[in-house]
């Protein structure tokens, strides 16, 4: 199980590492330009979901493991 959990998370450090490289190079939504305020929009609405989602399950995971012992 240890062994699944670190090999995941070495993924998943791997998976932002390469994604967010180009966001350090340049930026990638300019919402000062024409017609780009909605993707602009869109596009934080899906980070805030996706960083809710995210808090939700690691509580999750904490209420899973402590209710174990």
């Amino acid at each position: 199980m240890r062994r699944r959990f670190t090999a995941l998370a070495s993924l998943v450090a791997a998976a932002v590492g390469v994604l967010a490289s180009p966001a350090g190079a340049q930026q990638l939504v300019d919402a000062g330009g024409e017609h780009q305020g909605g993707l602009a929009f869109v596009l934080f609405a899906l980070m805030v979901f996706i960083i809710g989602f995210a808090l939700f399950f690691m509580d999750r995971v904490r209420r899973r493991a402590t209710d174990g012992e």
